[in-house]
């Protein structure tokens, strides 16, 4: 293990963290893999978020913690970690969820004997606030085909109804570099990982190592609309019209242009992305999103 050149990096961008970032710390340092770096950036939290990193960072070298003079917002913060990450390999954490004591050791074997993979996950586990197991969440998020075409084609099929757990998986930090990572918007992390696909293969871990914790204060439900949403990822924009479907969109198209794909490739994927707008079950649920906004604007 080498401090200074460490072959994972964790990034865990926190904010107002204090409830769960304990359990989520200990589990970090519970790895059973131990050659890594822990970056905390602190986005100028005002509870006891900035005394609980700074305990832990006294008692164990692997932990550096930074704080924001002034709140970045969500995707400025999470990609900071990763502007101050060292190791080949990099994952991103949450402070209310936890991972279990094998998920790097599981993981980083994975990365090292397939050169072809750029993403490594594990399945998931949905618990409660209190930690109760809830139940299985299915990603299925294994593409595994040699053709970059192809793996695009299924990621897009599985991201009309799909959770954001496989963006906490062990990355290829380079390959990471050459993306958008984290943006300002509602969903960036769909356009990270239709990103990331193109670049190399999705390897999903058969074992729950990943537990995603359901709270009230989660983030999927305290900012309800896209504009919500939106001042939530970056603070300065929160007066912003809303135009989040129209700029995801045109995310999608420019992940594209930047993967290095020929012309059919390109096209190719293009053509799924059309799919994916025009995909029957997404028009249906947008109806009943619209319906619900109409309904509660006329009570």
């Amino acid at each position: 293990m080498s401090i200074e050149n460490p072959r994972v990096s964790i990034g865990l961008p926190v904010y107002n963290a204090e409830k769960y970032l304990e359990d989520a710390l200990k589990a970090i340092l519970a790895q059973t893999y131990t050659d890594f770096e822990l970056i905390i950036s602190d986005n100028a939290s005002t509870d006891r978020t900035a005394e609980i990193c700074k305990s832990y960072a006294a008692i164990d070298q692997r932990i550096r913690y930074f704080r924001n003079e002034k709140n970045l917002g969500v995707a400025k913060n999470y990609n900071r970690t990763v502007e101050l990450a060292r190791g080949e390999y990099f994952r991103w954490a949450t402070y209310d969820d936890f991972i279990a004591p094998q998920l790097l050791a599981k993981s980083v074997p994975v990365l090292d004997r397939e050169p072809e993979v750029v993403l490594c996950y594990p399945k998931t586990m949905n618990i409660d606030d209190d930690g109760n197991v809830l139940g299985e969440y299915e990603d299925n998020f294994n593409f595994q085909s040699p053709n970059p075409v192809h793996r695009y084609r299924e990621l897009m099929r599985h991201l009309v109804d799909y959770d954001c757990n496989a963006e906490y998986g062990l990355i290829r930090r380079k390959m990471l570099l050459k993306t958008a990572m984290e943006q300002n918007y509602h969903s960036a992390d769909r356009v990270l990982l239709s990103e990331l696909v193109l670049h190399g293969k999705f390897y999903e871990i058969p074992e729950c190592l990943f537990y995603h914790r359901l709270h009230s204060q989660i983030s999927t439900k305290v900012n309800m609309t896209g504009s919500q949403f939106a001042g939530w990822m970056n603070p300065a924009q929160k007066k912003r019209i809303d135009l989040t479907r129209f700029r995801r969109f045109i995310e999608f198209i420019k992940a594209i242009h930047r993967s290095p794909l020929n012309m059919s490739q390109r096209f190719s994927c293009y053509c799924s992305l059309f799919r994916f707008y025009l995909s029957g079950d997404k028009w249906k649920r947008l109806a009943q999103r619209l319906g619900a906004a109409f309904r509660r604007t006329s009570e």
